[in-house]
């Protein structure tokens, strides 16, 4: 992407920190959460509004265009480089517990030398777990923010990208769960199953597919805050995201595999009703054939003999006996 033109440095009021002896390196602040330590700050805004943007505002110089983005609702995964800051969009996969959907959340990142900003729509738990780390334990957020923005930055997407293993492996298990019910004869009751398990594929794929493009790009940026030691840290994210797409072709094989093979099963069940059905059909012609001869009102072999019906009889239970004896050698019954 060509270099926009240099904006101002993103400046930051410090707030006093006299309100903050009980809890040292924490930050209060009316509406965003905010934690600091060896002088890099995070800020972690969940649902972004209005107001949200207006304290930013007041308090960082940052491009009209990155503040579209945050707020549109059809934004792919973006790196923008500029001279102070990063401007990235990313996309993570996660299961809604009550409907037991995949979802995608986006977060939004303001990368700077001193600071950075995480803006998601949606409750992330992989970041809203760190995040609560950070706050809670002193050491590791002085050993984690010591190392610069760059660190707490591949922090951040890595904890996220490797929370899509966990739900690789659930959905590794939902799999195995269809195959084995193909096997004990339940095809036409999972036909939504594998339907569904063929969404959740389709969606994780449209997730991962431009990100891959986007954490290569982040690999290779060079900015002081990103120094060249982060290369091999971001190299490592970019091959876990690698690693993600190819078990995701692997489902996608998989679950193809398994919608053709359960809808041959369905037609091969099909095919074996109409089978006997048919040659039921053709068993019962010849003997409703005679049936309906013997039954028109005109005189036909046999009328008014005492035993005439008990030979009509024995003769269709005769044919009938050789038709079947017959489909059964030629293995239509």
């Amino acid at each position: 992407m060509p270099n926009l033109p240099p904006l101002p440095r993103p400046r930051l009021r410090r707030p006093n920190p006299a309100g903050d002896a009980d809890a040292p390196g924490i930050v209060e602040v009316d509406d965003p959460k905010v934690v600091e330590a060896s002088g890099l700050r995070w800020i972690h805004i969940e649902d972004p509004r209005l107001a949200h943007r207006e304290w930013l505002e007041q308090h960082y110089d940052f491009h009209p265009l990155d503040w579209e983005d945050v707020y549109s609702r059809n934004q792919r995964a973006k790196l923008d480089v500029y001279d102070d800051y990063l401007f990235i969009v990313l996309h993570f996969p996660f299961f809604e517990k009550t409907s037991g959907r995949l979802l995608t959340a986006e977060v939004d990142m303001f990368v700077g030398p001193d600071y950075l900003i995480t803006l998601t729509e949606h409750p992330l738990p992989p970041l809203q777990a760190m995040f609560e780390r950070m706050e809670a334990r002193e050491e590791l957020r002085e050993s984690t923010f010591s190392k610069g923005s760059g660190y707490l930055l591949y922090r951040i997407v890595d904890s996220n990208v490797d929370a899509a293993f966990p739900m690789l492996r659930k959905m590794a298990n939902k799999l195995d769960q269809l195959e084995d019910e193909i096997l004990e004869g339940r095809s036409s009751e999972i036909v939504r199953d594998i339907s569904n398990a063929k969404q959740e594929i389709i969606n994780f794929r449209r997730i991962v597919r431009p990100q891959r493009a986007v954490l290569r790009d982040l690999e290779r940026t060079k900015q002081r805050y990103l120094a060249e030691e982060m290369e091999i840290y971001f190299d490592d994210v970019s091959d876990a995201a690698e690693r993600i797409w190819d078990t995701l072709e692997n489902y996608k094989e998989v679950v193809e595999a398994l919608e053709s093979t359960n809808e041959s099963v369905i037609t091969h069940r099909l095919n074996d009703s109409f089978r006997i059905l048919t040659a039921a059909s053709v068993i019962l012609l010849p003997l409703t054939l005679i049936a309906s001869i013997y039954g028109m009102n005109v005189p036909v072999p046999g009328e008014g003999e005492p035993y005439a019906f008990f030979v009509i009889v024995a003769f269709l239970a005769l044919i009938l006996g050789v038709l079947v004896i017959l489909f059964r050698k030629r293995g239509w019954l």
